[in-house]
């Protein structure tokens, strides 16, 4: 008989972390809920966070994974820093399984095969650790290549993950939202009419461009400052459940008669401060949220925004944020600025 559901799932989420040199990968992970890191390179020893002894070999770095995985409440997050410092461990191993002296010394691309089947194990590692009910963070290094663009029609540099052709994809396909992380320089006219960079604003590209690989499966505006502000409402309720639990406020819902005889917390001050940043990032005003979600039968026009219920601003306006801006933008009254 075919079991069939509807609707949402709720699980651990996957993340994976890219970018360059210093730009604050770690620090981001870092930030994560009840980080566990598995330190490949040694990064963080500037941090003040738990960590696992460093893995020697590619079989201990696997070992690790599969017992955090299998050890209750020893964290809410396990941090993989990096994929690249991982690869490299995989690399050896095969090497030296297969006694040569490099992964190219196999011929016809064959040791690349092997490092592709070996790196799947380690993400197969990592679903296991979903599956226990912890969140997975993997970060990477980024490398700029060149891009060559079919007839000839010119050539632009774009960044990837520092990893081999065979792994990166398989690294790109497996999160939930895969986020570059870079600086973003801004470009000034002088008074001589001349054009210089200026400051280095870091940032979070969450879509995908020609000159970047990224995805998300959250609803994310495709810039975000680089902050773990900016993307809390990845790890859902599980994160804001403590601060909710202690809200009482009771708010009618309009659209759901079961709901207005029961206490419902209001949008807490850190999920609010997400929204409206996401908001100032395009411009949209408080009364445009208002008078959308009135029209989708949520709450009344006059209902602020500070007393939606916190799963209604995570779990819809949030989570359905790409539509929402796309729904005011095409609004021939709104003027951003």
């Amino acid at each position: 008989m075919l079991n069939i559901t509807s609707g949402r799932v709720a699980r651990p989420q996957k993340l994976v972390l890219y970018g360059v040199e210093g730009i604050g990968k770690t620090s981001l992970a870092a930030q994560t809920p009840e980080p566990l890191f598995i330190d490949t390179e040694g990064g963080t020893a500037h941090l003040d966070v738990r960590r696992l002894q460093k893995p020697a070999t590619w079989d201990e770095l696997i070992a690790l994974i599969k017992e955090v995985a299998a050890t209750p409440e020893v964290c809410r997050t396990l941090v993989i820093d990096t994929a690249d410092w991982a690869e490299q461990m995989c690399i050896d191993f095969i090497c030296a399984k297969y006694k040569q002296p490099g992964i190219e010394s196999f011929g016809y691309g064959k040791g690349y095969t092997y490092l592709a089947e070996e790196f799947a194990r380690l993400l197969a590692a990592c679903d296991e650790v979903i599956l226990s009910g912890k969140n997975v963070v993997i970060t990477a290094h980024a490398k700029m290549r060149k891009q060559e663009l079919p007839d000839e029609q010119g050539a632009f540099d774009r960044w990837e993950l520092k990893l081999s052709k065979q792994t990166a994809p398989l690294l790109k396909e497996w999160p939930d939202a895969l986020l570059f992380l870079n600086f973003k320089t801004l470009v000034v006219a002088t008074e001589s009419n001349t054009h210089k960079a200026q400051g280095g604003k870091r940032v979070m590209f969450t879509s995908h461009h020609p000159c970047w690989d990224a995805k998300n499966r959250h609803g994310l505006p495709e810039e975000l400052d680089l902050s773990y502000a900016s993307i809390a409402s990845i790890f859902g309720d599980a994160q804001a459940a403590p601060r909710m639990a202690s809200a009482t406020q009771t708010q009618p819902s309009p659209s759901d008669p079961v709901q207005q005889a029961q206490p419902l917390p209001t949008v807490t001050p850190e999920t609010l401060s997400i929204l409206t940043g996401w908001m100032d990032q395009k411009g949209i005003k408080p009364e445009e949220i208002q008078t959308l979600v009135a029209q989708k039968g949520h709450f009344p026009p006059e209902t602020p925004i500070d007393q939606y219920p916190e799963k209604f601003v995570r779990g819809w306006l949030m989570h359905n944020w790409s539509q929402v801006v796309a729904t005011i933008e095409a609004n021939p009254e709104h003027t951003p600025f």
